[in-house]
């Protein structure tokens, strides 16, 4: 279980704002390997500015859920449709399966992020860090060398890594570095949406705590929404407003955080919080 110093915040009610436009619609989402049923008629909508998050144990369907919301898997069965901003604000949400392979690459650098638990899986370790970070922007046409440049020292200091930095290789950072130049390199573009596959697995517990603190400042000042999946509820507890209990492929729990994780209806949600209270 993660411990946190910080007092967690107020909970935001950014989903419940004027703005009702979803901005992800999943229904009817199923994946099964061989007779291996991974996600079961999975059913949810995100709005913009919004964090849900989805626990469960190892084997329960969230990163194989996680996989297929990004596009990174195609599921059986389902739809995922997304808000692009086509035309107008009464523009119809457009189902990302029906996309074409570039179109969804180019979803992926621009208006998506993916922040992964190993950072070596999302970072360019042969690259420097201010290289990292300008690629997403000069894949959406950005071109003047000191600008980019400027653009990565500004997110190197808001993810807290020195701005002397900047031409050192993510190899050579800890793995904490690694995780927030990760962080910053998804952020830098200021997508709507980011996808976050247990973004504090495997630190320790004091890096994990500052990591926290971080990621829940940037959501919470650029208006991120974000999935997250992760099997620490101190996580879910502190970034997300809505959770999602997952246990062998299906949505056993859903609600408001602190009102799931506070008082559990379901059998599975209620070992989950107790065995973390007994930890």
């Amino acid at each position: 279980m993660t411990t946190v110093s910080a007092t967690r915040p107020e909970r935001m009610t950014r989903a419940s704002a004027a703005v009702r436009k979803p901005l992800l619609k999943v229904e009817g989402l199923n994946k099964s390997f061989g007779r291996t049923v991974a996600c079961r008629n999975i059913d949810f909508t995100l709005y913009p500015g919004e964090v849900i998050g989805i626990v469960g144990e190892s084997g329960s369907g969230k990163s194989t859920l996680l996989n297929c919301l990004s596009g990174r898997l195609a599921p059986d069965a389902g739809s995922i449709a997304y808000d692009l901003r086509r035309g107008s604000e009464d523009a119809p949400l457009v189902d990302i399966l029906t996309l074409s392979e570039p179109e969804r690459r180019m979803l992926m650098r621009t208006d998506w992020g993916f922040v992964h638990q190993n950072p070596r899986d999302g970072l360019r370790m042969a690259v420097s860090a201010g290289g990292n970070i300008g690629e997403r922007p000069m894949a959406i046409g950005a071109r003047h060398y000191g600008d980019i440049r400027r653009e990565a020292e500004d997110w190197l200091a808001r993810v807290e890594i020195d701005i002397d930095r900047i031409d050192d290789k993510p190899r050579v950072f800890s793995g904490g570095m690694q995780q927030r130049l990760q962080i910053a390199r998804n952020l830098v573009t200021r997508p709507r949406l980011v996808f976050m596959d247990e973004p504090t697995g495997g630190l320790d517990v004091s890096v994990q705590a500052r990591l926290l603190d971080l990621l829940r400042g940037l959501v919470r000042d650029l208006g991120i929404a974000a999935v997250v999946v992760t099997h620490d509820l101190a996580v879910v507890r502190l970034l997300a407003d809505r959770l999602m209990v997952m246990w062998r492929g299906d949505v056993v729990e859903a609600g408001l955080t602190d009102q799931v994780l506070d008082d559990p209806h379901h059998p599975y949600t209620q070992l989950l919080v107790s065995s973390v209270l007994q930890a």
